[in-house]
């Protein structure tokens, strides 16, 4: 009688088990990724492709080892198909630009409303010193602790909100045109620039759509991402930045691309995540630069804490000298 009661309470779920078990969950959330452009609720499976392969690689390792093989092909192959979304972003790198070429510098950074730090996010800027800024997620009370601004970037177009999605654009060069417009149903600003750059005009899209919390915010997101391309003229130098809420590998973001015919700053450069700050093992790429072909990508970084839940995105890019030369690079679609 000890001996039954003893054994039927003993564990019956070896450790292999609970890896394998593991391994199903996380190949589950790789192929829900897949199905998000039919429900919000897949959606927010699609941006965690790293993740997906890093643990999926380490289940298969372990099933490897205990000589479960059929459980462990399949958390290869699930491990593979997230491989295909994530190392595309390590190739093409576009060619170096000749020496005498100018070479300027776009940052972004989202400052965040309640928890980024002024102090903080004045040290990064004057540390990279860039030629045009957009800062997104500025309030009145952020305008007037960003005053400092001027001084080295003294053409500017602020559009502040008490919300999340105030968003204002500086320059150190002219900023000859600019309007702000309300791209989607959302309601929140973008705005759409030109500035001038030796005999070139470069044009500027900062947006920031909604998060893709919920149902309705989705559409709302998707709505503006979809919207994007009639506000942009691939056939010019022209720079779309922002904080899209969206990753490289999600359906609407290569749609964007498809779409507007603009390019991913990010490729070649890899995994840059910047979102969010707290967490670097749930850390992934929200914050984006994409530009038309005539532009060539010289540099892509990701900047220091400001105590935001998103980093700083930086990105150092080159221009034609002569506006009528074809642009390099069109190829460089995905």
């Amino acid at each position: 009688m000890n001996r039954y009661h003893s054994s039927l309470f003993k564990p019956s779920i070896r450790p292999w088990g609970l890896f394998a078990a593991g391994g199903l969950v996380v190949g589950a959330a790789t192929l829900f990724g897949f199905l998000g452009r039919f429900h919000w609720f897949f959606d927010l499976f699609s941006h965690f492709r790293v993740q997906y392969l890093l643990t999926l690689v380490v289940v298969a390792g372990v099933l490897l080892v205990v000589r479960r093989l059929k459980v462990a092909s399949v958390c290869l192959l699930l491990a593979a198909a997230n491989l295909s979304m994530v190392l595309p972003l390590y190739f093409d790198r576009p060619a170096s630009v000749a020496d005498d070429r100018p070479i300027w510098r776009a940052m972004l950074i989202n400052v965040n409303t309640e928890t980024g730090d002024a102090r903080l996010v004045r040290q990064v800027v004057e540390k990279h010193d860039p030629d045009i800024l957009v800062l997104e997620e500025i309030s009145s009370q952020w305008v007037r602790e960003l005053k400092w601004l001027t001084n080295s970037l003294p053409y500017s177009h602020i559009e502040s909100r008490e919300d999340n999605f105030g968003i204002g654009l500086f320059s150190k060069l002219p900023i000859t045109g600019v309007t702000c417009r309300y791209i989607g149903s959302a309601n929140v600003p973008s705005l759409l620039a030109t500035i001038t750059i030796d005999q070139n005009q470069l044009q500027v899209l900062a947006t920031h759509p909604l998060p893709p919390v919920g149902a309705a915010l989705t559409q709302w997101r998707n709505d503006q991402l979809a919207q994007l391309p009639a506000h942009v003229d691939p056939s010019v130098p022209f720079l779309l930045i922002g904080d899209l809420n969206v990753t490289p590998w999600n359906h609407n973001f290569r749609s964007l691309l498809r779409q507007s015919g603009l390019l991913d700053s990010g490729r070649g450069y890899g995994i840059q995540p910047t979102w969010p700050s707290s967490n670097p093992l749930l850390r992934i790429p929200l914050d984006h630069c994409l530009h038309s072909a005539a532009i060539t990508i010289v540099d892509r970084r990701i900047g220091a804490d400001v105590s935001s839940d998103h980093y700083p995105l930086i990105v150092d890019f080159s221009m034609p000298a002569d506006p009528d030369l074809p642009p390099p690079h069109t190829d460089r679609f995905w």
